[in-house]
């Protein structure tokens, strides 16, 4: 936690009273890519991380005529795993080790970079040959200090596998890790968590515990004890338990946290532990020994000037 948060818990431990629910409320930095909408939340000046989590996108809802739509070239990452998770439309995920994958709403797609993978991220001809939408997350996982040089790999999970469940009539989905009673099969590399959650007006839900937390509104608009929370907005959880929202619209919520993590350095797509692997990192993508995608190998995205 960043020394702000330290402070706060601090403050509340010296007045033996009861901390507030929410430490910090971040707000997205838009950008807008040719039509396409990203709000970033994660990393910020205010906030690096949220227990394994360094990085959290939400991209859209872009709507693009048909010939149109995303088409990003083949890029490196190094020391994460990258998170795909679509509410709606359709991204064709390709990678180095030749993965060739649709990933479409409620799949989630999960791509170990590890040591070091290259993908792209495009959309079949069936999809742009006529008007479409596109709209999810995407989030970085940073691995843990000894598994940051793993062997990359890919897992894709089908909506079907990610566990569903019923909270006081709020349907919940399980993404990552444990809540509510059930576990989810995607894999994890440490204390992690990751739910979707779907509440109607009026509608309560009592968050899942975890070290680290953050709730980020996709939709909608609620209540977190005392405090009012509006679409696009990132609330930073206190370790108070039993923490309940309740929603004042139809609301899609995100859940996520997990165990604290140590320092992590990001610089373009890379992340690590050293500052020293992200440079080798950076000199192995622009001498070219970075693998190549298979079936997207004539296009890249050269390393950004500072």
């Amino acid at each position: 936690m960043s020394n702000v948060l330290t402070h706060v818990k601090q403050k509340c431990e010296v007045r033996f009273s009861r901390c507030t629910a929410i430490e910090l409320i971040l707000h997205p930095k838009e950008a807008d890519l040719g039509g396409f909408t990203v709000r970033r939340l994660l990393p910020t000046t205010r906030l690096r991380k949220v227990g394994p989590w360094v990085f959290f996108d939400h991209m859209g809802p872009a709507n693009f005529p048909a010939g149109q739509g995303i088409n990003v070239r083949p890029h490196p990452h190094i020391g994460i795993a990258t998170v795909t998770y679509l509410f709606e439309g359709e991204i064709l995920h390709r990678d180095s080790l030749g993965s060739l994958q649709s990933i479409r709403p409620g799949d989630i797609n999960l791509m170990v970079a590890g040591r070091g993978i290259v993908h792209s991220e495009r959309e079949r001809p069936e999809t742009t040959q006529a008007d479409h939408t596109l709209h999810g997350l995407q989030l970085w996982l940073a691995l843990p200090e000894d598994q940051e040089e793993t062997a990359p790999a890919f897992l894709h999970y089908p909506g079907s596998e990610i566990p569903a469940v019923e909270v006081n009539g709020v349907p919940v989905r399980v993404m990552m890790g444990s809540a509510y009673g059930a576990t989810s099969p995607v894999r994890v590399f440490s204390d992690t968590l990751y739910v979707e959650a779907l509440l109607q007006p009026g509608q309560s839900l009592q968050l899942p515990d975890a070290e680290e937390r953050a709730l980020y509104l996709a939709d909608g608009a609620l209540k977190a004890q005392d405090t009012e929370l509006t679409a696009h907005s990132m609330a930073v959880l206190s370790d108070m338990p039993g923490v309940t929202v309740t929603a004042t619209q139809e609301s899609r919520l995100a859940i996520i946290g997990g165990g604290h993590l140590q320092k992590r350095f990001i610089e373009w797509n890379f992340v690590s532990s050293r500052k020293e692997r992200i440079e080798q990192a950076k000199k192995d993508w622009v001498a070219g020994k970075f693998p190549t995608v298979p079936g997207d190998e004539h296009e890249y995205i050269p390393l950004p000037d500072k």
